[in-house]
């Protein structure tokens, strides 16, 4: 398929545009079945997923490595990839800051 080299060509390239959005088919088929409400989210790891207007409304749990991060779907996030809503890393601040006493004499 690929000659010795080629591949490094391939490693930045977007999906193509022929092949359309990925979207995964369990995740299809669990909104189609009526899942994805407040009380019963659709759980998934499927963090690469593109979101589609049929999810629009629904809750999902995205793994995020650790945890299960709520997200609920509104219009503005079609297009998106469903890891975008559930970071990875925790942001704790640049640095603690240390309060100095100012002597004056």
């Amino acid at each position: 398929m690929f000659k010795e080299g080629d591949w490094a060509n391939t490693i930045n390239m977007s999906r193509s545009s022929k092949k359309g959005p990925y979207v995964d088919p369990n995740l299809i088929k669990k909104v189609s079945a009526g899942m994805g409400t407040k009380v019963l989210p659709v759980k998934t790891w499927s963090r690469n997923c593109q979101i589609p207007p049929d999810f629009v409304g629904k809750y999902f749990q995205v793994h995020n490595g650790r945890i299960f991060i709520d997200v609920f779907v509104s219009e503005d996030m079609v297009g998106h990839r469903l890891g975008e809503f559930a970071p990875t890393r925790t942001f704790r601040g640049h640095g603690e800051i240390v309060k100095r006493t100012l002597e004056k004499t």
